[in-house]
């Protein structure tokens, strides 16, 4: 199955446009102008898109971005630095959710993919933006002793338990 997903280097959010067995030029360049959509609702303004290299993007992929001013930007050859960030998100998704589960079919797959995509978006961590979420503020820091001591925490499982997310009770 191949999985297409972009993501913003500057807020880390994680946008899956689809899964497929057999990617072709239409599905790739359909997937673009949903992106191009998704992008115009949401308000970003999107200078770049950095891609690799592969076959399955036409031309007609790079023109659907170039009509709504994203210029693509090709990675170097055999620089895997130049797409750090969506290599980081690749291994992790590989490891914390699909390396321990059996995908049994393509709407499984985009199922697991969904849930995960709003775990990473709403709810995990990231270092590389000071420990924030990419769709919410840093929380207050907790500076009272007591609320320290008594930290009343909920545990909420997503795709059976795989990732976890904790919040703390009201």
């Amino acid at each position: 199955m191949y999985v297409l997903a972009v993501i913003e280097r500057r807020t880390r959010r994680v946008r899956v446009l689809g899964v497929t067995a057999h990617p072709t030029a239409s599905w790739v360049t359909q997937a673009a102008r949903n992106l191009v959509m998704d992008l115009e609702d949401a308000g970003c303004r999107t200078r770049f898109l950095i891609r690799d290299r592969d076959g399955k993007f036409p031309e007609v992929f790079d023109a659907v971005l170039a009509d709504a001013g994203i210029q693509v930007v090709l990675t170097g050859v055999r620089k895997p630095r130049m797409n750090a960030v969506m290599e980081r998100w690749v291994q992790t998704c590989r490891r914390e959710p699909l390396d321990r589960m059996l995908i049994w079919n393509q709407r499984h797959l985009l199922h697991a993919l969904r849930e995960f995509e709003t775990f990473y978006n709403e709810h995990r961590p990231h270092q590389g933006i000071a420990n924030a979420h990419p769709l919410k503020p840093l929380p207050p820091p907790i500076t009272e002793p007591d609320k320290i001591a008594h930290l009343n925490l909920r545990r909420r499982q997503r795709l059976g338990g795989i990732p976890n997310e904790y919040e703390h009770a009201a």
